[in-house]
């Protein structure tokens, strides 16, 4: 009899997410967004603007537009673009200041690059790219076992003052500012498609009262990678990550909680 040949190994790319936050009537929130149901990662799901960093993110010439990062390498540079760019292009939200300039752009600096793409904003010289801003805050693998794995870095910034979210409609369908505990009981009642990571990351955003006691908990805080292990426990199916993460739990009840 001839063994069943092995499955290949499913790349894992590199990824980047960006948690912009701002204080809100209601407390700290969060910019989230609705994946198109037509997306090949979380389709349908509410989400933090984000996804695989291109070769494009490892430009010499955009990194000479970023701000610089103390202690960053060019791999963890092209990360931050990424993010920044993600955030960009699902949310029309550009993390980046005059070039020369300490503030963040306008919405009517803004308006001067309307119709271009973000390769061509940064490519005119016009900006620069706040890297400087984004804070760690997580670090998570895709388990094995997923048809796409991402090795995807969280970070936190605070929310351009002058500017406005709007979707794209390709990729993301609505944009929305909402507190982490709203989220999370919207994907408890089913009103959001709210996935393992992004659930579990709300809550861990959730513990901090406004943008600055989150920024501050961020940089003072060991980022520990998570890959999930999904394990069958006696109730049915659970994820298991490593409790030196910080979300206070080690086994988490993924029964009812959609994966990607």
């Amino acid at each position: 009899m001839t063994a069943p040949a092995e499955k290949p190994a499913v790349a894992i790319r590199p990824a980047a997410t960006l948690l912009l936050l701002r204080d809100g009537a209601a407390g700290l929130e969060v910019l989230m967004v609705t994946r198109n149901v037509a997306s090949e990662f979380a389709s349908g799901a509410l989400v933090f603007p984000g996804g695989r960093v291109d070769e494009a993110d490892h430009d010499a010439v955009t990194h000479r537009c970023c701000r610089e990062v103390p202690g960053v390498d060019a791999a963890g540079l092209a990360l931050r673009v990424a993010g920044i760019r993600e955030t960009f292009e699902e949310a029309a939200i550009l993390l980046a200041r005059p070039a020369g300039g300490s503030a963040l752009l306008s919405a009517g600096e803004m308006a001067a690059f309307a119709g271009q793409d973000f390769a061509a904003i940064v490519g005119g010289g016009a900006v620069e790219l706040a890297t400087d801003l984004l804070v760690p805050f997580a670090h998570w693998i895709t388990p094995a076992g997923q048809p796409k794995r991402y090795d995807t870095h969280f970070y936190l910034a605070p929310m351009p003052p002058a500017q406005t979210a709007a979707h794209d409609g390709h990729e993301a369908v609505d944009t929305t500012w909402i507190t982490p505990a709203e989220a999370i009981a919207g994907g408890e009642t089913g009103r959001y498609t709210v996935v393992f990571a992004t659930r579990l990351n709300l809550q861990k955003l959730g513990r901090s009262a406004d943008v600055a006691t989150a920024l501050a908990t961020a940089r003072r805080e060991k980022i520990v990678t998570v890959a999930p292990e999904v394990l069958q426990g006696p109730n049915g199916r659970i994820m298991r990550i490593p409790i030196e993460a910080g979300y206070g739990v080690s086994e988490v009840d993924a029964q009812n909680i959609p994966r990607a």
